[in-house]
């Protein structure tokens, strides 16, 4: 089949790299794409924002299936018109994707349906909201209700830090997305993703993960889309696992489906594990960024068929198998991010990294100048790597890196802490 993937992120170069690989993929196009993407498949340069050229698109390209990665798509309805126009796609509906589109929205639902998350309010006044967090004090977090590229959360842990934040989103500090904020109880506890796959009515687990969200070694500096991943994530055990599914994956879809609006597509739980148990702090309407660069590597199972299945609400006859290898990936960022990055610096030594045993290179930030690759973003690089432990996997991820000359990136160096310690024991 003709398979279209939209993005141009190192999230859809995993994907590119996994959809391609799948026996049912003829051919795979990509919109927009980047480099790394268009060694499994051709870049095409589509507005993706533009949805009536997409389906004219789709069906000049006799495209059969659509699978939409960002999270903007989704948000914008791009599979309500895709699915309108007869074409089969990957992703839930503009509604359903409210799940991420509105941290209202998802707060909302689970108050309604008894999903454990942490206490709330919503607020479009700041005065009021400053107020409400001087009666419950610091530390407190405040989330911006819309879509801001990773950036719209603030763990405050003083008052000023609160009024600072409350006031940068409500004044305009991330456009729309900051006009309604929800302020949050601080939960105590260690954060991880959860994934599973859904139908609208079944839902199959897809695997564990943790990100590290903060700029620096030691989980200092801002908040990032995140810094690097690793899967899977020993501290979700199976018992956590299995209640993650049963207290809120499978309410949240029964919840969605009673609102006539029922979820198809990946939903990426954002969990933090407190010693009352898992409870919900966001939720993901996609694939993760970086997290979908260590869980595909480790996916044995045709990934085309299961979002197929997932499409045509045939889930409960899929089962996925995964590899018993660990696996971590390593972001590479242009100095300065989060922040403002300079964009061209050339990037050498990829293919160097990519000759070591277990390593892929994903392109996320990257532009092509003939034979050069330039970077092009805040987030340039996905350093993955496969290894019987995460440790494995750390040391060639980080070997991997060693080998890329970019003098104007930077990483972490501490990718994958908390597990190499608990591997020790």
């Amino acid at each position: 089949m003709n398979i279209l993937l939209i993005g141009s992120g190192g999230r859809e170069h995993a994907l590119a790299w996994s959809l391609s690989a799948s026996a049912l993929c003829d051919r795979l196009l990509i919109a927009p794409g980047n480099p790394g993407t268009a060694q499994h498949g051709t870049n095409v340069p589509l507005d993706v924002t533009d949805h009536a050229a997409l389906i004219a698109f789709c069906r000049a390209e006799n495209v059969d299936f659509v699978v939409v990665g960002p999270e903007a798509p989704l948000v914008a309805g791009l599979v309500d018109d895709l699915r309108a126009a007869g074409i089969k796609a990957f992703g839930p509906s503009k509604a359903a994707a409210q799940l991420e589109g509105s941290k209202a929205f998802t707060k909302d639902l689970c108050a309604e349906f008894d999903i454990p998350t942490a206490a709330y309010r919503r607020f479009t006044d700041a005065q009021a909201a400053k107020a409400y967090i001087r009666e419950h004090g610091a530390p407190i977090v405040v989330k911006a209700d819309g879509l801001a590229a990773g950036k719209g959360v603030v763990v405050a842990t003083s008052l000023e830090e609160a009024d600072a934040a409350i006031e940068m989103m409500i004044g305009g500090g991330l456009g729309a997305a900051g006009a309604e904020v929800v302020i949050e109880a601080f939960l105590e506890g260690e954060e991880a993703s959860f994934f599973a796959l859904c139908d609208g009515t079944t839902a199959i687990p897809l695997g564990t993960a943790q990100d590290h969200k903060r700029v620096f070694d030691g989980d200092e500096g801002p908040n990032t889309g995140g810094m690097g991943a690793y899967s899977p994530a020993a501290v979700l055990t199976p018992e956590l696992q299995a209640r993650a599914m049963r207290e809120i994956i499978e309410p949240t879809l029964a919840g969605m489906r009673a609102r006539g609006t029922p979820y198809t597509g990946v939903l990426y739980a954002g969990l933090m594990l407190t010693k009352d148990g898992p409870q919900l702090i966001e939720y993901n309407a996609r694939f993760g960024d970086p997290e979908t660069q260590v869980l595909l590597p480790r996916l044995k199972s045709d990934l085309v068929t299961a979002l197929l299945a997932a499409c045509d609400g045939v889930l409960n006859n899929i089962s996925l198998q995964w590899t018993n290898e660990a696996a971590l990936t390593v972001v590479m960022a242009a100095k300065g991010y989060p922040g403002t990055v300079e964009k061209g610096s050339e990037i050498r030594g990829i293919d160097k990294a990519e000759a070591l045993e277990g390593v892929i290179v994903f392109h996320a930030g990257t532009k092509q100048d003939g034979d050069k690759i330039l970077a092009n973003g805040g987030r340039v690089l996905n350093v993955t790597a496969l290894g019987r432990t995460i440790a494995e996997a750390q040391a060639r991820a980080y070997e991997a890196v060693s080998k890329i000359d970019w003098p104007e990136g930077f990483c972490r160096r501490d990718i994958g802490w908390r597990a190499v310690a608990r591997e020790r024991g």
